[in-house]
């Protein structure tokens, strides 16, 4: 597949973010006739030019290396498995985080959902469940052969989560979550519960809570997501942090229960 030009990529972030090029110019502090000139090829950018429209258009760091690669220049973000040495730092903090939300459940995944690690309250959670690495975690709550069937509100959390995956798929144009979002919303559900599911007192509709049936009963979460503030390599700033919280007491006392 060809690559497109340096000034079609970075039109497609432009417009992916809404921006006028007259937006973008005040904010790059360049001319609007100067990114006229980069976008439709007239103008060749320097490399501090692409990284400085890039930053502006706040594009993931992998695909900063793409536009830098387009424009004729090496990339500049570095790539490494988080099993790396140099990555010690990073591995550190990440098991301590988790660690340190026991008993509650919490687990690191990558830009696709994949897991990437997670603390002991996790897997109580999927007893029973047959789970073959890599995991990919939208996929397993959302699978009848997965959570689903175990989640009070499916209906609810579905949309939740075909929503939140919709929004990155268009601020991050990522195929590979394209597909996700493709193959997850032609997912079955699971057949319908016979109780009708309760809300969570308190809650107010604030947020979207999962209410899973567990080994010790119903335990209802909310979730929260925590990423690397100003990570300068590409794992590390596509590494995201999702922990739960009990939304209730007796959600606090059965994740307890369930702790190893």
């Amino acid at each position: 597949m060809t690559q497109p030009p340096i000034g079609a990529l970075l039109r497609g972030w432009r417009q992916r973010r809404r921006r006028s090029q007259l937006d973008l110019a005040l904010d790059a502090e360049i001319s609007q006739r100067h990114l006229s000139y980069v976008e439709s090829g007239r103008a060749a950018p320097s490399r501090e030019m692409v990284l400085r429209l890039a930053d502006q258009l706040e594009v993931p760091l992998r695909e900063r290396n793409a536009l830098l690669l387009a424009a004729g220049y090496a990339p500049s973000f570095v790539e490494q498995p988080l099993t790396e040495p140099s990555m010690a730092a990073a591995r550190a903090a990440v098991e301590a985080i988790l660690a340190a939300h026991m008993p509650h459940p919490a687990l690191a995944v990558d830009r696709h959902w994949n897991m990437v690690a997670a603390n002991g309250a996790v897997a109580p959670l999927l007893a029973g469940i047959e789970v073959t690495p890599p995991v990919n975690v939208l996929r397993l709550s959302l699978d009848p052969r997965g959570l689903a069937s175990r989640i009070h509100n499916f209906a609810e959390w579905r949309h939740h989560i075909l929503d939140r995956l919709r929004r990155q798929v268009e601020m991050s144009a990522d195929a590979g979550l394209a597909a996700l979002l493709a193959e997850l919303s032609a997912l079955p559900s699971p057949p319908p519960r016979a109780e009708v599911p309760r809300p969570v007192p308190g809650l107010g509709g604030l947020v979207v809570p999962m209410t899973l049936d567990t080994a010790a009963g119903p335990v209802a979460l909310i979730a929260t997501t925590t990423v690397f503030g100003a990570a300068m390599e590409v794992t590390l700033s596509e590494l995201a942090i999702e922990t739960f919280y009990p939304a209730d007491p007796e959600s606090a006392a059965r994740l307890r229960a369930l702790a190893p």
